[in-house]
C-alpha cells in the first residue's frame, strides 16, 4: 500500500505539472480534481480498462479446460483464490494478470501462448503471473498503466494548448519538453517498480509451478517472438504488464524496457532449478 500510494503521488504531482503549465494555479486546482477523480477510477476499473483494451475474451473450464486445470492448480499451490481468465487473440505468445487484489484478480494469456508453448511452459508463465497476484504486484502495475495513459493524453494537449503565459506560448520548446518529458516520467516510475519485481516473479512462478526450467524455456520462446513483432494494441502504458515486453527491439520502446534482461532471468531460473533438484523438490504442476 505505501508502494502504491507513493505511485499514485507521483504520478498525480506530474499531473498538476501539467495544469500548471495549461492554466497556471487555476490550472492546477483543476487538474487536482481530475487526479482524484482518476485515481478513484483507476483503482476501481483499471484492470477492466486494460482487459478491454486488448479485447480480451473470457473463458471457463468448458471453453479452456487445459488453461482453466493450470490455473486453478496453481491457485490451490499459491492458497489464493481463482482468478479470472481471459485470452487475446494474437498469435504472439505473451501474459498478464490485473486486478486490485488477489479476490478480484484475473489473468490473461494470449492464443499464441497456448498453442506455441507446451502445458508445463504455460504452467511455469502462469506461475510467474500468480506470483504477481500473490505478492499484491498487479495493484500496483494496473495502476502504473492507467496512470501513465493518463498523463500520456494530458502532455499531448498541454502541448497543443499551450500555457497561461504568452512566452510559455509562444515557446515550441518547452511545449516539446512537456510533451516528452513527461510521459518519460511516467515511464521511468513503472521502470523503476516492475523491474525489481520481475526476478522475484520468476522464483515464485517457478516454485508454483514446480519447474523452474519450464518458466525459463518458456520465456526463451517468447523472447524469440517478441524480438520481431509487436504485439497488435500495445502501450507504453501497459508494456511493463507483460510477462515479456509485447515491443519488438527494433522499436523505440525497447530503450526503456520495464523487464530486465531475458537472459538474466533465464540464468537465475536455472540455478533455482539446479537448487530444486538437489534438494529433491522438483514437482512438475503438469
Amino acid at each position: 500500500m505505501f508502494k502504491t500510494t507513493l505511485l499514485m503521488g507521483l504520478m498525480t504531482g506530474l499531473m498538476l505539472l501539467i495544469g500548471d503549465y495549461i492554466g497556471g494555479s487555476s490550472g492546477m486546482t483543476v487538474m487536482l480534481a481530475f487526479s482524484l477523480i482518476s485515481n478513484a477510477v483507476i483503482y476501481w476499473y483499471s484492470d477492466k480498462l486494460v482487459i478491454s483494451q486488448y479485447n480480451a475474451q473470457p473463458v471457463d473450464a468448458k471453453s479452456a479446460p487445459m488453461l482453466y486445470g493450470i490455473v486453478q492448480g496453481l491457485a490451490q499451490r499459491a492458497q489464493l483464490p481463482m482468478p479470472r481468465i481471459y485470452v487475446i487473440d494474437t498469435v504472439l505468445p505473451n501474459a498478464f494478470a490485473t486486478g486490485r487484489n488477489p479476490e478480484h484478480a484475473a489473468v490473461c494469456v494470449t492464443t499464441g501462448l497456448m498453442e506455441l508453448l507446451e502445458p508445463r511452459e504455460i504452467a511455469g508463465v502462469l506461475g510467474h503471473e500468480m506470483s504477481h497476484v500473490k505478492h499484491d504486484d498487479i495493484l500496483i502495475s494496473t495502476i502504473a498503466a492507467g496512470m501513465a495513459g493518463i498523463i500520456s493524453v494530458m502532455a499531448r494537449f498541454a502541448f497543443w494548448f499551450g500555457g497561461d503565459r504568452d512566452d510559455r506560448r509562444n515557446n515550441p520548446i518547452a511545449g516539446v519538453l512537456m510533451l516528452v518529458l513527461t510521459p518519460l516520467a511516467a515511464a521511468i516510475i513503472q521502470l523503476a517498480i516492475s523491474r525489481t519485481r520481475e526476478y522475484m516473479a520468476d522464483y515464485t512462478g517457478g516454485q508454483f509451478s514446480g519447474d523452474p526450467d519450464a518458466l525459463a524455456d518458456a520465456l526463451a520462446k517468447i523472447e524469440s517472438y517478441a524480438r520481431t513483432r509487436t504485439m497488435p494494441r500495445a502501450t507504453e502504458a501497459t508494456a511493463h504488464m507483460f510477462i515479456i515486453s509485447p515491443f519488438s527491439a527494433k522499436d523505440a520502446q525497447a530503450l526503456f524496457s520495464t523487464h530486465p534482461a531475458t537472459e538474466k532471468r533465464i540464468e537465475r531460473l536455472r540455478a533455482e532449478a539446479q537448487q530444486m533438484r538437489q534438494a529433491g523438490t522438483i514437482q512438475p504442476l503438469v
